[in-house]
């Protein structure tokens, strides 16, 4: 999988779950500083992020990613 489309379908996710614009998802924004994610948030994304891309990631390690890029190179190698 491209690494646009990954970045495309984790900025749609990350929109759908915080419900905002997807234009306001800037690759280099912290889900909880820039973007308002609290912990219940946090875990809602690892969840759907899983489903979108259908894998399964260690909870952990997903929870400390903090940015959105940082979520694009984390999901690219599971899916690559």
């Amino acid at each position: 999988m491209e690494k646009n489309e990954v970045q495309e379908r984790v900025k749609k996710v990350v929109a759908n779950v915080l419900k905002m614009d997807p234009e306001e998802v800037f690759e280099d924004a912290n889900f909880i500083f820039d973007l308002g994610a609290d912990s219940m948030q946090s875990l809602e994304l690892v969840a759907a992020f899983e489903e979108e891309f259908d894998i399964e990631m260690d909870e952990d390690k997903a929870l400390s990613v903090q940015t959105v890029a940082d979520a694009v190179e984390f999901i690219s190698s599971y899916v690559s």
